[in-house]
């Protein structure tokens, strides 16, 4: 049994302004990530890998916020953030604040595989990468006309600091044929963010968790009340401590813990016997699930 699941973000999307061409990009967009990742998976390959070939493919497409199409903070810049976790031995990586890797995915990968540390960040991050023989891609890379009249928009006090930006973050959720669970998140951030800001997708426990005994975990929403409630983990530790399955704690946490917070957004999870939890409380959340069973859905609104 192998299973994967994917998400492009959670947040705010009109079904007025969802065109049939615009959730046909997206849907093709979570499908290629879905095969990408569930490939690795089918030919035996380690959910690890799985889900760091998911959401490259993510990164590279500008219709969401990781990578190329990021968001622009509020000096015009992009600063990127990403984590991975592997479920075999806790084992994970992250960066945040870097504006020059063009895959900061793949930069978590070898913080985790090649460093001792767990977290690298702005300028160490950069270096690292350059260490590592990641070629550098200029700030501009990762921008389009999109993002740009966002943070337009947002600047001129037209629009909600953020409220695009919502759904755009990446992730994927992994159980490969071994048992072994992985997750990865990527994120641009939020529309108009202060310089320097990080969100919980860098964080793990936060916004990225994966432990073999339980489940893995990719967030996504209002980044500062899914670091508050340590929500990756919270779901994890629900499934350890109080027994419940994957798709209840995951619910309990987006849908119960979360909103009497205040926080909106969703997550994708995987738990050891395969299978997959989508829950948000927001208006949608662009995500995708795949198994071994036959299992191939995608979806964006509350459908």
């Amino acid at each position: 049994m192998h299973a994967i699941a994917v998400h492009g973000g959670a947040g705010t999307l009109p079904a007025a302004d969802l065109t049939p061409a615009k959730e046909r990009a997206y849907r093709d967009g979570l499908e290629r990530a879905l095969r990408a990742g569930f490939g690795v998976l089918d030919s035996g390959g380690a959910s690890l890998d799985a889900v760091v070939a998911a959401v490259q493919v993510l990164e590279d497409d500008p219709l969401f916020n990781a990578g190329h199409g990021a968001v622009l903070a509020a000096n015009g810049q992009h600063e990127l953030d990403a984590s991975v976790m592997d479920g075999r031995d806790l084992r994970a990586g992250a960066v945040t604040g870097v504006r020059h890797v063009r895959s900061p995915v793949v930069l978590a990968r070898l913080v985790m595989d090649r460093s001792p540390h767990v977290m690298l960040a702005g300028p160490g991050a950069e270096e690292f990468a350059l260490e590592q023989g990641l070629v550098p891609v200029p700030n501009t890379h990762f921008a389009t006309e999109r993002r740009r009249l966002e943070l337009e928009q947002m600047l001129a006090g037209r629009a909600e600091a953020g409220r695009e930006s919502l759904m755009g973050t990446v992730g994927a959720v992994a159980l490969d044929a071994h048992g072994n669970l992985a997750a990865a998140t990527s994120t641009g951030g939020m529309t108009g963010k202060k310089w320097g800001r990080v969100g919980d997708s860098p964080i793990i426990g936060a916004g990225t968790y994966a432990a073999n005994d339980c489940c893995a975990v990719s967030a996504t929403g209002h980044g500062e009340y899914f670091i508050r409630a340590a929500v990756a983990h919270e779901i994890a530790s629900l499934m350890r401590y109080r027994g419940l399955d994957v798709v209840a704690a995951a619910d309990e946490v987006v849908r119960g813990q979360l909103v009497r917070l205040g926080g909106s957004g969703g997550v994708i999870a995987v738990g050891r016997d395969g299978r997959v939890a989508l829950p948000f409380n927001s208006e949608g959340m662009l995500r995708g699930a795949m198994d071994s069973r036959g299992l191939l859905v995608t979806g964006l609104l509350q459908d």
